[in-house]
């Protein structure tokens, strides 16, 4: 999607640890039009796919879930980062460790919200070892439903989750794919 690679050129802040920061549109203000625009696109890749469902995780996540939601007209589900008082009964979970914050989250989703069989789409704003998707995946797993494939605002391809869930056969479709980024240039994969 050549709109968000200008927009992380232009708006983006490359920061030490490989962080791109982003907070300016996707996931701290959010650009409602753009991400409007990036969940349209997420749902024409997915138009054929029967998704019953999105799975996203709290919270960077939840906005461009219900951008792609809106469009494709379906619920999403969000994982949360910890099991708290509002979530009772029983729960899928899975350990998930953040490559931004550094440490491991156990995510989880009541069963009452994915059922056996759905379709479900993974949708989360960055991809980068691929942990969280895994996770999100896991998730699925224990619903018995089936993963559809994964889409994602920005996938950072220099650190290869993407391209290993690729080999796995899972379908994986990034709006961008930054290959490069150093202190003063992002490079995109074409």
């Amino acid at each position: 999607m050549r709109a968000l690679e200008e927009k992380i050129i232009a708006e983006g802040k490359i920061l030490p640890g490989n962080v791109l920061k982003v907070g300016s549109f996707l996931n701290q203000r959010l650009d409602v039009d753009f991400l409007m625009q990036m969940g349209q696109e997420i749902a024409r890749l997915y138009a054929d796919s029967k998704v019953t469902k999105i799975l996203t995780v709290e919270a960077s996540g939840i906005a461009l879930a219900f951008a792609a939601a809106s469009h494709m007209h379906i619920p999403v589900v969000f994982a949360k980062k910890n099991k708290s008082s509002n979530v009772s009964g029983n729960v899928y979970s899975s350990e998930v460790a953040s490559y931004t914050h550094g440490k491991t989250f156990q995510i989880v989703v009541a069963s009452e919200y994915i059922d056996i069989d759905e379709n479900i789409l993974i949708v989360d704003d960055f991809l980068a070892c691929g942990n969280a998707i895994r996770g999100l995946m896991d998730i699925v797993n224990q619903a018995g439903a089936n993963t559809v494939g994964c889409a994602i605002a920005i996938e950072k391809g220099f650190q290869g989750g993407g391209d290993e869930l690729r080999a796995e056969g899972v379908r994986v479709e990034s709006l961008a794919i930054v290959d490069s980024m150093d202190d003063t240039s992002i490079t995109f994969r074409k």
